[in-house]
């Protein structure tokens, strides 16, 4: 396959490069950057694209971004994404829609090298390779996102209001309701989180960490949910 590489660690690049060209492959290609992948990209039409998630300037989230406008704007190109860490949320975005030609890879599966070429092989040819940690995250984070869902309208303010740090006084009196209705919605957001009962105090930490881990702090028909209540 012709490659193009977006890494901008000199050593994992360089090592990526002769391993891919002693399998037989062409690397068209590497850059550090990824407004240099784009341009690339559009100007050597590789079959497939091998990129970081992390890269210059701000190492936050530009590989991954890169990645995703690939795939819309040249859906016959694969695409094998590498991270040290798992980003579930990021791995989410790729994934969705068609998740043909495209693999998303700890970097430490590099270091098994046959592992890694079958992945190539197989996203070049259209499948997918999904590391098995990147796979148990999406699952995990889709399981919050469904229990999300299920809150109320009303509950999923009250929650809003408890990751603001208002008390049940407080939630109360922006809502217009008596503190005891407050504790009723409380301990029903508990239940439909799955909240251990064991400290009272605890529940409400991890209820607000389950609304702002759960889907980039609340699911989009939560937002929308949330927001309409608030109009």
């Amino acid at each position: 396959m012709r490659i193009v590489i977006a890494e901008d660690s000199v050593l994992l690049k360089a090592g990526l490069i002769r391993l891919l060209e002693d399998a037989g492959h062409t690397v068209v290609a590497s850059v550090e950057n990824a407004e240099d992948l784009l341009q690339e990209v559009a100007k050597s039409k590789p079959e497939l694209v091998i990129a970081d998630v992390r890269m210059p300037p701000t190492f936050v989230d530009e590989g991954i971004r890169a990645a995703v406008l690939i795939r819309q704007q040249h859906p016959t190109v694969a695409v094998l994404v590498l991270s040290q860490y798992v980003e579930e949320r990021y791995a989410a975005d790729l994934i969705a829609g068609n998740s043909g030609a495209l693999g998303y890879l700890l970097k430490d599966r590099v270091a098994d090298v046959d592992q890694f070429l079958d992945a190539v092989k197989v996203v070049g040819a259209g499948g997918t390779a999904l590391d098995p940690e990147v796979v148990a995250q999406i699952v995990i984070r889709s399981r919050r996102r469904d229990d999300l869902e299920k809150l109320t309208t009303r509950e999923s303010v009250v929650l809003k209001l408890m990751a603001e740090g208002r008390s049940n006084s407080a939630i109360a009196s922006e809502l217009f309701i008596t503190e005891g209705s407050v504790e009723k919605h409380v301990s029903s957001i508990f239940n439909k989180l799955n909240l251990p009962l064991e400290d009272k105090g605890n529940r409400r930490v991890l209820a607000v960490l389950r609304y702002l881990n759960g889907g980039d702090g609340a699911s989009r028909n939560e937002q929308r949910k949330i927001e309409k209540s608030e109009k």
